[in-house]
């Protein structure tokens, strides 16, 4: 059976979709199967990283989760778009969007749903896809199925920037996954100013929280330029920050 990675952060704006489909980009080009789900059901955006759009998405997750299919009918095989920009992706990716209809997500705040169904779909997903590793898209902060996605997991990547309040929200969210026992727990720091030492920066996180940080990602003007038109590490293979990535995924062990 594969394992499932959350990604999370506890402010919106931290770059987690951008960290979460470059992780999803280098772990096909090992030659993985990877699933990736967007569970930011209220703002969804990764899809745009993997150039689908609401006429091209026909099944979301929101489908998935009002009964109007099953989950398996959602994944969209997103591996030809990887594949076009860099032909040495091996793996095959599978993307399980969220709706971004106004009408559906207006639905989900105004009625929710069964949050329960989400543990259900993420093992279907796994046996169904025959997948090595499924990426789960959280929505920021805490909230049940957050929570949900955070007690599952193999692995959870918390992303953080060098901020007073993304540290003090941070430490709230490692607090509650070590109460939910994550076998395997990661920092990322993104966005970091040049003008800042990235191994002091390391040091310095690790040891307010007592956990490891898998990745210092710089602040990068070629990321801003690319602005979610792409997956930065299958454009640019040889800068720093795809090198960190590289760390990241390293420290995954899969």
């Amino acid at each position: 059976m594969g394992k499932i990675i959350s990604v999370h952060s506890f402010r919106g704006g931290t770059g987690k979709s951008n960290t979460i489909a470059n992780v999803t980009a280098l772990l096909a080009l090992m030659g993985l199967r990877v699933g990736v789900v967007d569970t930011d059901i209220q703002s969804p955006g990764i899809h745009v990283l993997f150039g689908l759009n609401e006429e091209s998405m026909p099944r979301s997750l929101n489908d998935y989760l009002w009964g109007k299919c099953e989950i398996k009918d959602t994944a969209q095989n997103v591996t030809a778009a990887l594949r076009a920009v860099n032909p040495a992706v091996e793996g095959e990716v599978f993307l399980i969007p969220s709706s971004i209809k106004a009408g559906e997500i207006a639905r989900v705040l105004r009625e929710g749903y069964d949050v329960g169904l989400l543990n259900d779909g993420f093992q279907r997903l796994l046996f169904d896809l025959d997948l090595d590793v499924l990426m789960i898209d959280t929505h920021p902060g805490l909230n049940e199925e957050t929570l949900l996605s955070i007690a599952i997991s193999d692995a959870l990547i918390i992303i953080l920037r060098p901020d007073n309040q993304d540290y003090q929200g941070t430490g709230v969210t490692i607090e509650v996954a070590r109460k939910l026992d994550v076998p395997n727990l990661f920092l990322l720091l993104n966005k970091v100013p040049q003008a800042f030492h990235a191994d002091e920066v390391r040091s310095q996180v690790e040891q307010i929280y007592d956990c490891p940080v898998a990745a210092v990602l710089p602040h990068s003007d070629e990321m801003m330029v690319l602005a979610s038109g792409g997956i930065f590490a299958l454009r640019y293979p040889q800068h720093p920050m795809t090198a960190e990535l590289k760390r990241l995924v390293a420290s995954l062990e899969l």
